[in-house]
């Protein structure tokens, strides 16, 4: 958040008092992952009764693997480059020499602690959940935010509503790769990017629109948001319990893990409902 007015917002939001809301999918082995991504894992390294001590007591412990874009995530502004540069004109390959990158890493990105407002796209048809493969266009974010009543301001997080989040238990379903999957067109990122937010996250793997057939082979929103304006994204969370409280404005909280140099993190994002 920047300057009093955000906090004004804020503080105009939570004056009810709070109710918590999870934004975070599971992180659970089998769940979907891009293939361009190391998948999630997790075993139990020890288990109770391995070892006992001589009280009788014991301890379990587990081991896990992830890539930092796996499950609900935040990119850092080092995972795309465009031309060989990243966002500020930096150089991708010099910046990443070493194996970790000594700029933009995800370890830069500071908690947010901010307002945040729902757009919710699938309701603005009448649906449950958008087309496999519709692109979300600036006029419909606008018809959205009119609907809703609510502006994304400066500084702050905007969430899109696809209903896409629905499939996450059908992993192919939900990446989508033969069907499409629907989220962002080229010009409602540069929508989102006209005011001034910090993030915008959705409840599909890409954000962006994915056509039928064509994976993730050209991702031109991500170079909008992360190299030209420097805006984060955050993918695959889930709105129920905004959509079922019909929230569409309320604080927001969200910490990437301290990766030094990493490109994305792991995060469990909460939205606090005002009463």
């Amino acid at each position: 958040m920047t300057g009093s007015a955000g906090l004004d917002r804020l503080l105009a939001v939570l004056s009810g008092g709070v109710e918590v809301v999870d934004l975070a999918q599971p992180l659970v082995n089998g769940m979907p992952c891009s293939p361009n991504h190391p998948g999630f894992r997790m075993a139990l390294a020890r288990r109770h009764g391995d070892t006992v001590r001589a009280d009788g007591g014991s301890s379990a412990s587990e081991i896990f693997t992830t890539g930092g874009h796996v499950g609900t995530h935040i990119d850092a502004l080092s995972h795309v480059s465009q031309d060989g540069l990243l966002h500020g004109g930096r150089d991708s390959a010099e910046a990443q020499r070493g194996g970790a990158f000594s700029v933009h890493g995800i370890d830069t990105v500071a908690p947010m602690v901010c307002r945040a407002t729902l757009l919710d796209v699938a309701a603005l048809h009448g649906a449950d959940c958008l087309p496999a493969g519709h692109g979300i266009t600036a006029a419909e974010l606008a018809a959205a935010a009119r609907r809703a009543g609510v502006e994304p301001g400066a500084g702050e997080v905007c969430l899109i509503n696809t209903g896409w989040s629905r499939w996450w238990n059908d992993p192919p379903a939900y990446l989508g790769f033969e069907t499409g999957v629907p989220g962002i067109a080229p010009d409602a990122a540069r929508w989102l990017v006209e005011r001034g937010i910090r993030a915008a996250g959705t409840d599909t793997m890409a954000f962006e629109q994915i056509p039928a057939g064509r994976g993730h082979s050209i991702m031109p929103v991500h170079r909008i948001m992360l190299v030209d304006a420097g805006v984060h994204i955050v993918e695959n969370m889930r709105f129920d319990g905004l959509t079922e409280a019909a929230a569409t404005e309320f604080g927001f909280v969200l910490a990437p893990l301290r990766i030094v140099g990493g490109t994305g993190s792991p995060v469990r994002p909460l939205a606090l409902l005002s009463r």
